[in-house]
């Protein structure tokens, strides 16, 4: 083979790996669950615009209600670039409140060998179409500042302020039921106002 069929064939090479390359990136982004509610707006006076999506309505979480088996793979250090993960099981069980304009859930699990507790409530405002959704657990006791938002589709995005360690930071919640016995949620920080997001919780659902 001659040196210029030699570089020929590497450059072919090349490009073709590139090309694969490049599918999967864009196969990866196309299967991600961006959505146009994921274009997160900060206002001058550094509050957060969460405007609720068309079809944002009190039944996006109908497919939520009763018990559930979950796996939890955990980050095990947030925004320290860790890449440890701590993978558990739990159960939930969610029931409508206040006439269906909300729901609560109790969250169990045994972490590191002990006993934990979590705790949701969220809740519909039918003037702003947004949902509110709130956490509290046995660790600290207090309810958390609410991520606000609504779903889009099979997609829910939902956003709050937040602090962690003494630094503000954005908080922001995944819900994705395309598949709604087996539901996926998630959970990501972001330190510098939105601009990249570590993913530190999964929980992935199934019925007992």
């Amino acid at each position: 083979m001659t040196k210029i069929k030699k570089t020929l064939l590497l450059v072919i090479i090349m490009c073709t790996l590139f090309n694969q390359i490049t599918f999967a990136q864009n196969k990866t982004l196309t299967n991600s669950t961006t959505t146009t509610m994921d274009r997160l707006i900060i206002l001058p006076n550094n509050e957060l615009d969460i405007q609720a999506s068309a079809a944002s309505s009190a039944h996006d979480f109908d497919f939520f209600y009763g018990d559930w088996i979950l796996t939890n793979h955990k980050l095990k250090e947030r925004l320290a670039g860790s890449h440890e993960w701590l993978d558990f099981p739990a159960t939930q069980s969610m029931s409508k409140i206040l006439l269906g304009i909300g729901n609560r859930d109790n969250f169990l699990a045994m972490i590191n060998g002990k006993p934990f507790e979590g705790m949701t409530l969220r809740l519909f405002n039918p003037k702003t179409r947004l949902w509110s959704i709130y956490w509290a657990d046995s660790n600290s006791g207090t309810l958390e500042p609410p991520v606000v938002g609504s779903f889009e589709g099979n997609v829910g995005l939902f956003y709050t302020k937040d602090t962690f360690r003494g630094k503000a930071i954005l908080v922001k919640f995944n819900w994705d039921k395309s598949d709604p016995e087996h539901p996926v949620w998630s959970q990501a920080f972001s330190a510098d106002e939105g601009k990249t997001w570590e993913w530190n919780w999964y929980m992935y659902f199934k019925r007992p």
